[in-house]
């Protein structure tokens, strides 16, 4: 498949000569896209480029193809040699990334049957990142100037006071009044009221761990200023002068008891330290599950695990209306600024993003409460068909960021055999484990259900992914250009595919026989008497089972179609693998090519290999139980089993990708955005549909391969729309909007449709 540019070559063409060209005659015209500030730019160098040393004239400027004629020292073989099409000029790309795993990831974005991933795969260069990306991962041990305490006053700051400041600290004036009454643990209780009164109001306080040199002075001389002045300092270590360094002279003062053979300090850990330990676990689970509020979570956790083991004489709280002298030994430890930022929804743990470590729980609780709970006494049976859904989620961000690994790390054979495999192993596992379900109950609405996730699916990849992406984008950018002949190349290809898929509907709609039960007389009489009037029919469709007609004519086509579908995808890969990957010119960096080793990769092979593994495994149980405890869902009275099918089981397992695809907008790069979409339906068509094809030839589920008629022209009308949409090869949020609603529209039309037969 023919890649192209994503942004047009009149808005954002640049001058670049390329160092490696010497003594080639030819000129090199290529398309450079990069990747800053995570968005990948597409540049294209025009005709008008110039080379120092060889010379390109253009003859003939043509509107839609131009080509150019080089001259030079050297003589050119034939006439055609030193011309450089249009199209070859489109489909050279140069990436540029922070090191190869991170290019190839980026050129694997760009092919055909690769699933789109935004997030790094490598871990990015600590001090190579944004301030605003540097401060998310800050450990909080950094003192800052600040202007004054009135600049912490703000709505995260406030909203920590109302969710979390008053009861962490009036636990810790309990506790504190506690230790005062066992005696011994009264320097406990002192650090505990002082703690109390830091954990009202944090902000720009600074927790300090005293060293050796200012403790040995308090001890000398108690009634000194040295340990109650502190200030502002940029530093998180406050190294001793040298004065201060010298060891003294004359007898060293008494050694306190070490902090481990202190009866003190056993009666803390027994009676102060579990309580206050509940209490900042618990904090840290409400903030970090609230994303947006983890430096709350980070100052809890280094409070119970730092700050409350250390001897009470060694921590030191200072206000940030003290100075501190810079002559001290002392040790930054907790310094908070912010409650919340906004920011913390890139926050990833491990190259995972913070929401998908959060989200991931759920498939434990899932687990534990569908399988244990057998008679549903703790959970309805919409409780675990709603977590079960939920729990997918997680495990397919965890599937495409496996897929993502693997397939920048390997040549794109393996690459391809990985997204061919896992890319659709989500939907596939809920779909196999429906039907399986379905034909040892007896259900053919189960059957039905499949047959409207698929269509869903489609819908959801063709109108709502492109449609959201576009809004979203154009609220930002205003208008964004893509290439108007790529999106051709895929809308094409999905035209392909859809009218391949809903090829055995349509023939078995002009040749089958359309067969009515119930079928009353205006007189109230049923079929068989001779009463004359109207007649009314109830489950009409299509005997496709009776006669000859499926046996010797549907399903041989649907055998064909089943073939030649897969057929199409592994020609596409071999185009873009094989024949063509020349076109596919990677660039790392400004000029230097970093191998495997010179990146940190979050995941390597075999931990990627084996998370797509236990991922798959979790998926098919969680799917085991929403296949399980779907029915109660379906026995609805007022909703359709068609829009559950297009709506819930559809588009829940896509979340990731479209989340993906509003990445990809955000940062400007629409054609990829785009690109989501079409290539989760274009699996749809290509693989899913065929494997469930296969799978009902050896071991017959009932899966026929014939659509309603809504799901049929539903879904080609939605290729006809886009391919429409596309035409221009610009987009704005009206445009995406014409898709939003056109999608909403559908939904209604299956929200208000009746019960399929059977139901």
């Amino acid at each position: 498949m023919s890649l192209s540019s994503t942004q047009s070559s009149e808005t954002n063409s640049r001058r670049r000569k390329p160092a490696e060209h010497t003594q080639d005659s030819s000129c090199d015209q290529d398309l450079q896209t990069s990747d800053d500030h995570e968005e990948v730019h597409d540049r294209l160098q025009g005709s008008q480029q110039l080379n120092a040393k060889h010379a390109c004239s253009p003859t003939t400027l043509h509107a839609t193809r131009p080509s150019t004629k080089c001259t030079s020292a050297q003589a050119c073989a034939s006439p055609h040699a030193c011309d450089d099409s249009w199209e070859e000029i489109q489909s050279r790309r140069v990436i540029r990334a922070e090191n190869e795993v991170e290019a190839n990831k980026l050129v694997n974005n760009y092919r055909f049957g690769f699933r789109k991933w935004k997030s790094h795969v490598t871990e990015r260069p600590f001090e190579d990142r944004s301030a605003v990306v540097k401060e998310l991962y800050s450990e909080l041990n950094v003192v800052k100037p600040h202007s004054g305490p009135g600049q912490f006053i703000t709505c995260g700051n406030v909203a920590y006071v109302l969710l979390f400041s008053w009861w962490v600290s009036l636990a810790y004036f309990v506790i504190g009044t506690l230790m005062f009454v066992t005696i011994i643990g009264v320097p406990y209780g002192k650090l505990c009221w002082k703690l109390g009164c830091y954990f009202l109001w944090p902000f720009g306080n600074t927790i300090h761990k005293i060293g050796s040199t200012l403790r040995r002075c308090c001890e000398e001389a108690p009634d000194c200023d040295c340990g109650v002045e502190t200030g502002e300092d940029n530093s998180p270590v406050l190294l001793p002068s040298p004065a201060d360094a010298e060891t003294p002279e004359g007898p060293e003062p008494p050694l306190r008891t070490p902090y481990w053979r202190r009866l003190s300090t056993y009666v803390w850990l027994l009676l102060g330290y579990p309580p206050l330990a509940v209490v900042h676990s618990l904090v840290c689970f409400i903030s970090w599950i609230l994303v947006f509020t983890i430096p709350v979570c980070k100052m809890n956790a280094q409070t119970l695990g730092v700050i409350l083991l250390l001897p009470p004489e060694e921590v030191y709280i200072s206000t940030s209306s003290q100075r501190k002298h810079q002559g001290y030994e002392t040790r930054a430890l907790l310094c908070c600024y912010h409650a919340a930022n906004w920011y913390y929804y890139k926050y990833t743990v491990d190259g995972i993003n913070v929401f998908a470590v959060n989200l991931l729980p759920l498939v434990i609780v899932a687990l534990i409460v569908g399988y244990v709970d057998k008679e549903n006494q703790f959970a309805s049976s919409d409780v675990k068909f709603a977590i079960a859904i939920g729990s997918i989620i997680p495990l397919s961000y965890y599937i495409g960021m496996g897929i993502a690994s693997i397939s920048a790390q390997s040549n794109f054979a393996v690459g391809a055999v990985v997204n061919a495999t896992f890319g659709s192993i989500t939907e596939l596992t809920f779909y196999i484990t429906a039907l399986l379900r379905g034909h040892r109950e007896a259900n053919p609405c189960l059957q039905e259900v499949v047959k409207a996730a698929l269509t869903g699916t489609l819908l959801g990849c063709i109108l709502f992914i492109p449609g959201i992406c576009m809004i979203i984008g154009g609220l930002k950018h205003n208008e964004q250009q893509f290439n108007s002949r790529s999106a051709g190349v895929s809308s094409a290809l999905l035209f392909i595919s859809v009218g391949g898929v809903f090829a055995p509907t349509l023939f078995s709609k002009a040749y089958g026989n359309l067969v009515c039960d119930a079928c009353t007389n205006a007189t109230g009489g049923n079929g068989t008497s001779n009463d004359s009037g109207p007649f009314v029919c109830h489950n009409c469709h299509y005997d496709l089972k009776n006669g000859t007609l499926f046996h010797n004519h549907v399903e041989p086509l649907v055998y064909t179609v089943s073939a030649l579908l897969p057929a199409a995808y592994i020609i596409g890969l071999i185009f873009t693998l094989k024949t063509h990957s020349h076109i596919y010119d990677i660039h790392v960096g400004n000029g230097q090519t970093l191998g495997h080793q010179g990146a940190v990769v979050h995941w390597s092979r075999w931990r990627s290999l084996l998370i797509l593994i236990g991922a798959t495994v979790l998926t098919s149980a969680c799917a085991d139980l929403a296949t399980e405890h779907i029915q109660p869902i379906l026995n609805q009275p007022n909703v359709s089993q068609y829009f559950i099918g297009v709506t819930v089981l559809a588009m829940v397992p896509e979340i990731p990708e479209i989340v993906n695809g509003i990445q990809f907008a955000l940062q400007n790069n629409i054609s990829l955005s785009l690109e989501v979409g079409s290539c989760i339906a274009v699996q749809v068509c290509m693989l899913q549909i065929p494997i469930l094809v296969l799978f009902n030839a050896f071991c017959d589920v009932g899966f026929v391969l014939v659509f309603s008629d809504q799901h049929m022209w539903a879904s080609i009308f939605s290729v006809i729309l886009v391919n429409y949409i596309f035409m221009d090869g610009k987009s704005d949020y009206f445009q995406g909007t014409a898709l939003v609603v056109v999608y909403l529209i559908l939904l209604a039309l299956y929200y208000f449709a009746p019960s399929p037969a059977g139901c």
